[in-house]
C-alpha cells in the first residue's frame, strides 16, 4: 500500500474571506488509528486528520458548515463520523452533516441506518470501485431503495476515467444525486469529453447536482489551475443553482503534495462570475441539497 501525502499543515486564510455560513460540502476524518481501525482489505489508510484538526481549518477559512464524507478506509463502521458530528455540532446547531459510505445500506441494519440519520447523515456515496468496495446490481437496487425510504440522496464518485461508463446505473433515479468531481473529465478532451457531455444532459433535469472539487487533481497544467476554470463554468452555466463547492480535505491518496486550502478556496471565487453565484455556490445551494437552515 502506498503512503500517501499529509495535507498542507499550515492552512491560509482566503482574501477575502467568504459569505457568512459557506459550506464544505466535501472533508473526510481520519484516524487516530488506535482509536478507529482501518477495515481489513482497505485499499489504503491516511494519516491521521481529526474532526478537530478540520474545525480549525473551517475556522481559518471562514467556513462556518460542512459535510463529512465517510471514506472507504472504514467501510460501514461509521464510528468516526459519528464521534465528528458530535464534536463538530456539540450543544449549538446543526451545521455539519454527513454522507455514508453506500455499503453500510447492505451490510447494517436499519436501526444502525436510523442511528446514522438521527446523527446528520443525510446521504450515501457509492465510491469508485478501485477503492475497494462494490456492490452487486441486486444490492446497489436495494441501496437506492433504502435512500429513498429515508429520504437520503445518492452521491456517485467517478472513476478516474469519469462518469461516462458507470453512470448508467444512477441515471434513472428520481431522487435527488450528487456527482462528485466536476464528474471528472479529461480535460484534454474539452467538450468532446463522453463524461462532460453526459453530466451536462443530467444537469438539465431538476434532480441532478455537482460538486465543484478535485481541481488540483483535474487539472493538467498544475497550480494555479487555470485549466479547470471553463469546465467549472461550463457547470455552473448548466446548474447554477445545483452546484456546490468542497475541498476534499485532507485530499486522500494523494502523491503530490496536497494544496493549502487558502488556494483552493480562493480557486472558488474564480469559478464564480459574480457575488451571487458565489453565494449560492458556498451557502444556499448546500443549504438547499443538504438540508441545513435557510439564509
Amino acid at each position: 500500500m502506498p503512503d500517501y501525502l499529509p495535507f498542507d499543515p499550515q492552512p491560509r486564510a482566503p482574501h477575502p474571506l467568504p459569505p457568512a455560513l459557506a459550506c464544505d460540502s466535501q472533508f473526510h476524518v481520519f484516524g487516530p488509528p488506535a482509536q478507529y481501525p482501518v477495515r481489513p482489505g482497505a485499499a489504503y489508510t491516511m494519516p491521521t486528520a481529526t474532526w478537530q484538526v478540520a474545525q480549525a481549518l473551517h475556522r481559518t477559512l471562514g467556513i462556518q458548515r460542512g459535510v463529512i464524507v465517510q471514506a472507504t478506509t472504514y467501510g460501514a463502521d461509521h464510528t468516526v463520523v459519528l464521534d465528528a458530528l458530535a464534536g463538530l455540532n456539540g450543544e449549538g446547531p446543526r451545521n455539519y452533516v454527513a454522507c455514508a459510505n453506500a455499503v453500510v445500506l447492505s451490510e447494517r441494519d436499519d436501526a444502525y441506518l436510523h442511528r446514522l440519520h438521527d446523527a446528520g447523515v443525510r446521504g450515501a456515496r457509492f465510491t469508485r470501485a478501485g477503492l475497494g468496495i462494490s456492490l452487486t446490481p441486486a444490492e446497489q437496487q436495494r441501496a437506492f431503495d433504502r435512500c429513498r425510504e429515508m429520504g437520503w440522496y445518492v452521491k456517485v464518485q467517478p472513476e478516474a476515467s469519469g462518469i461516462a461508463e458507470q453512470i448508467a446505473a444512477f441515471e434513472q433515479l428520481d431522487i435527488p444525486v450528487l456527482i462528485d468531481h466536476m464528474g471528472r473529465p479529461d480535460l484534454a478532451k474539452g467538450e468532446a469529453d463522453a463524461g462532460l457531455a453526459k453530466l451536462v444532459e443530467l444537469l438539465g433535469r431538476g434532480n441532478f447536482w455537482v460538486m465543484l472539487s478535485l481541481s488540483e487533481k483535474t487539472s493538467r497544467t498544475g497550480f494555479p489551475w487555470d485549466d479547470v476554470l471553463p469546465l467549472a463554468r461550463r457547470l455552473i452555466d448548466a446548474a447554477p443553482a445545483r452546484c456546490v463547492w468542497g475541498s476534499d480535505w485532507p485530499h486522500p491518496v494523494s502523491v503530490k503534495q496536497p494544496p493549502n486550502e487558502g488556494d483552493l478556496m480562493e480557486l472558488a471565487y474564480r469559478f464564480a462570475p459574480d457575488a451571487a453565484t458565489l453565494h449560492k455556490l458556498l451557502v444556499s445551494n448546500p443549504a438547499t441539497f443538504f438540508g441545513f437552515d435557510t439564509p
